[in-house]
């Protein structure tokens, strides 16, 4: 072999079936996942590269069908192994399309469930791998891309009718002016958080009081309570929450899909009296007419929605519809960062605040990364933002989240933050880590 010939591969797609047993003590819970195990399907990209650089991606679930999960990732493996690692970095808007349209597995969706969780697994590893490569964090690998190579990530198909890329360009190049002000102010300041820690719907009065308190003593300006078991009971957690907290302090509630749409408006006007901040997921996230006849009704109480909203064309559409407030998209719903930017994209065009969803096992540690490209390089601005945050197994990442004062502080650990203690993939592994066997 000629020297300096060599090209690295994409030597495997590694697999693990990690389970963390948050049901025991009811972390997590709300109205329609009374005990989650929070879960993740989790990808690792190998290369032959001299640097020893690894990928690491993975789609969240709450425990049985994550060998499900873990299966489709598998699926992806052909696509992606003995791949050039230089030339599929330098195009991750060919990977995300070639993965996302692939002719056969494409029928398994098209673009939702399973298999589009699986290709963002992939994409995102991808991009950790590529960020891991750089240098950089992912927020500012994102944020210091030129507007056309960020437009270049994005698959348009569907989208068209309401973004093209000469818009998308457009939004792109408004806000580049003012990106390193931006990314200094991020760095010194933050990005603000809000807490859903207090308002599992297993907890206890006193359990949702102390935690509570202990928001306002971290500094949080918002927190999130679960409802929809019954209402009589979320009107007295909504009053013992506003009782610790004061008026000040936001309050938004989260359904979890919960409710029949002529449900949700009645219980949502019994909400009202209480200032709640938004009301997140009160149906179907696939719903979209119901979404719009929700919104239309309890106006000017907020919609949210995004945990589960299941690609860009949904989220097109509800959109479109005036059927969202605040736009909450998740990091591993979707297929990876390419169509989160897409996502950001379309929430610019319309003028919807973007509060991403961080509800499971390291989404705090990826979605972060997407908010604060968001400020910098596309939406430039911080009015009615938040990301969620929950106080869950961020000890189980090698780069975890620093919160302070009720803020996200910028990662500067090159990467997406993705990656999983060794100790901790074998700890947790299912079902033959000891964390299942041993039961602790």
């Amino acid at each position: 072999m000629i020297h300096g010939m060599y090209s690295p591969r994409i030597t495997a797609l590694e697999v693990h079936d990690v389970r963390f047993p948050t049901s025991r003590a009811l972390d997590g819970s709300d109205a329609m996942h009374p005990d989650p195990d929070y879960s993740a399907a989790y990808a690792v990209v190998r290369t032959s590269a001299a640097d020893g650089h690894t990928g690491h991606g993975f789609a969240f679930t709450i425990g049985r069908g994550n060998e499900v999960q873990a299966a489709a990732i598998e699926a992806l493996a052909p696509l992606v192994v003995g791949r050039p690692v230089d030339e599929t970095l330098a195009d991750p808007g060919g990977l995300s399309r070639e993965l996302v349209h692939d002719s056969q597995l494409r029928w398994l969706g098209p673009e939702k469930g399973v298999i589009h969780m699986a290709t963002g697994a992939v994409i995102n590893a991808m991009w950790d791998l590529k960020a891991k490569r750089t240098g950089q964090p992912v927020w500012q690998l994102l944020a210091e891309m030129s507007p056309q190579d960020l437009v270049d990530l994005v698959d348009f198909r569907y989208l068209a009718d309401v973004l093209r890329p000469d818009e998308a360009l457009a939004i792109l190049e408004a806000t580049q002016p003012g990106r390193a002000e931006r990314a200094a102010r991020l760095r010194s300041e933050g990005y603000p958080a809000y807490t859903t820690t207090p308002g599992w719907l297993g907890y206890t009065d006193d359990k949702l009081r102390r935690l509570c308190k202990q928001a306002v003593e971290q500094g949080f300006g918002q927190l999130k309570l679960k409802i929809g078991r019954d209402v009589t009971e979320d009107v007295r957690r909504l009053t013992i929450a506003r009782e610790v907290c004061g008026p000040i302090m936001r309050i938004a509630v989260d359904a979890n899909q919960r409710f029949e749409v002529d449900e949700a408006i009645e219980w949502i006007q019994a909400l009202a009296p209480y200032d709640v901040w938004w009301v997140e997921e009160p149906t179907s996230p696939d719903d979209i007419l119901g979404y719009a006849a929700i919104a239309r009704a309890v106006d000017p109480i907020p919609l949210a929605a995004g945990e589960h909203v299941p690609n860009r064309v949904v989220f097109k559409q509800l959109l479109q519809l005036g059927a969202l407030s605040y736009l909450q998209l998740d990091a591993t719903r979707v297929a990876g960062v390419n169509e989160n930017v897409a996502i950001l994209l379309l929430a610019a065009k319309f003028g919807v605040p973007v509060c991403p969803h961080a509800g499971g096992v390291g989404l705090c540690e990826l979605v972060q990364h997407l908010a604060m490209f968001d400020y910098v390089a596309v939406s430039g601005s911080l009015d009615r933002r938040a990301v969620e945050y929950v106080d869950h197994l961020h000890e189980h990442f090698v780069d975890p989240v620093v919160l302070r004062d009720g803020r996200y502080r910028a990662p500067t650990a090159a990467g997406f933050s993705s990656t999983m203690r060794p100790e901790s993939l074998v700890r947790y592994s299912y079902p033959g880590g000891e964390a299942w066997t041993e039961g602790g």
